[in-house]
């Protein structure tokens, strides 16, 4: 179906409570809907923002188009939890209602401020010409929970220099001065980010382009995030137009990282090479809070933009990953699934063999819905690894090539295929003795984190019901492990 300019922009508002309820039914026949992870009850999810903790509770909103699966009229959506886990939606959080928004609330951060939590977003406007004036706003959350819309843009003009894609504030405070860094094009079209400054969330000085050494490296850059960890400073940005080189950047656009210091003073980061988050298919514009125990906790968007994904026929598309705890480790920035994930155990099984160049089954380890991990030693074989979601006609295959010393995730036979104009294998070199995987499958999705976080691989996958196998392999010779499954409770 071909979406119209009126029919990405209409609003929820306008939409009578029978179609809404038709679409809900729609949605709800889905076969690949989600368990565990943050989905849209409509309509299409994308960006996290505003992720944070305030007033005993973490706070998470997301980009929402609530009447289909496409990119429209974006609003954002509300959800909050206690523990990370068990998430209650809220509802509508900021609606595009207003001159300073008309044309979509695009992403945003939010910030602890005066005991409210205030929110700094994107208002996405455009003129009679469609010509796009991006202003970033202000909307102020109380302690109940109420949120207001401040009136006039914080920032309400792009600097000398810089297109119209100039968006996504990320604010974040040191010493008695604010913060935000936005994602921007030069005019030259090549991404980059700039720097603000504040002493109140109100009054906003442009401080200038964030100098590095990265040259001209795509042609935008969204979702700027800056923040510590163990002392060092990271800055997250997802540069679109990348091409791919080796194994890299083979997703239509990419997330990833540096490591260093941002001097605010003097506008200027200092810092590593450009390393991507996520090994898999679908992850992108993530944002990252900082939890009362002062870890650093990380959530993406488990989808990317422009790629058509099985769950569009039936009204809804995208879901979030799972928090994820964010450490440095021997130069390189680690992701754990948050401890509390183990909140959602339930039945435990586990196995212990050795696999002889060949592949193994057991009764007790098979569905569609669990938590896996696997830890191989003592291995001489060529390849070894882990086939899931299986059945007659379907599987994911998790493997080390131990030849190529590379993780590989392999979604050519996942079931309904998705992005395969962007390849059906994803995989990353890991030289490593031990190798354990640790897998979280949902109805629809599969994330691994590598040898306790050293890589990640997050995807969208879309098996069918009746594919629920596990099987154990090793090729060309033999490979010891032990297994522990869990199933995923409420």
């Amino acid at each position: 179906m071909e979406w119209t300019t009126e029919q990405r922009y209409k609003r929820i508002e306008e939409v009578t409570p029978e179609e809404l309820q038709a679409l809900a039914k729609q949605v709800n026949e889905s076969p690949w809907r989600q368990t565990f992870h943050i989905q849209p009850v409509t309509g299409l999810l994308n960006d996290p923002n505003g992720f944070s903790f305030y007033n005993g509770e973490y706070h998470l909103f997301y980009q929402w188009f609530p009447l289909g699966p496409v990119h429209g009229l974006k609003y954002w959506y509300h959800t909050k939890s206690t523990d990370l886990v068990h998430w209650e939606n809220v509802g509508i959080a900021i609606h595009p209602n207003a001159e300073i928004d008309s044309h979509g609330a695009y992403s945003g951060s939010a910030i602890e401020h005066e005991n409210n939590l205030y929110l700094m977003y994107t208002g996405n406007t455009r003129d009679e010409n469609w010509v796009r004036h991006p202003f970033q706003n202000i909307a102020v959350m109380n302690e109940d929970g109420v949120i207001t819309k401040c009136d006039k843009p914080v920032i309400d003009h792009v600097p000398d220099g810089y297109t119209d894609h100039f968006r996504d504030p990320k604010v974040w405070k040191e010493n008695d001065t604010f913060y935000a860094v936005i994602g921007a094009q030069r005019i030259n079209e090549t991404g980059c980010i700039v720097l603000y400054s504040s002493p109140d969330m109100k009054n906003w000085t442009f401080e200038g382009e964030v100098k590095n050494d990265l040259g001209s490296f795509g042609y935008m850059w969204e979702c700027p995030d800056y923040f510590m960890v163990n002392g060092q400073g990271v800055l997250v940005f997802s540069p679109q137009g990348i091409a791919p080189n080796g194994d890299h950047y083979h997703n239509i656009y990419q997330s990833g990282y540096v490591i260093g210091e941002l001097n605010v003073h003097g506008n200027t980061m200092t810092h590593g090479e450009f390393s991507e988050l996520d090994r898999g298919f679908d992850f992108y514009a993530p944002q990252s809070m900082e939890a009362p125990d002062g870890r650093r906790i990380m959530v993406g968007w488990m989808g990317l933009p422009e790629v058509a994904y099985p769950t569009d026929q039936y009204g809804w598309a995208h879901c979030l990953t799972l928090p994820r705890e964010m450490t440095i480790e021997n130069g390189k920035l680690m992701q754990r699934p948050v401890r509390e994930l183990k909140l959602k155990r339930g039945v435990k099984m586990e196995v212990h063999d050795v696999l002889q160049n060949e592949t193994k089954t057991f009764d007790s380890f098979s569905g569609t819905v669990f938590e896996l991990m696997t830890e191989f030693h003592n291995v001489d074989a060529e390849s070894f690894g882990i086939e899931f979601r299986v059945s007659e006609t379907e599987k994911t295959v998790l493997l080390y090539d131990a030849v190529q010393k590379k993780v590989v995730l392999d979604r050519t036979h996942s079931g309904t295929a998705v992005g395969t104009e962007f390849g059906t294998v994803r995989q990353c070199a890991l030289d490593a003795e031990q190798v354990k995987f640790h897998l979280f499958v949902d109805t629809s999705s599969v994330e691994v984190f590598v040898n306790d976080g050293e890589e990640v691989f997050t995807s969208r996958i879309f098996p069918g019901s009746e594919s629920t196998g596990i099987r154990f392999f090793a090729n060309d010779g033999n490979a010891s492990y032990s297994a522990v499954k869990w199933t995923i409770g409420g």
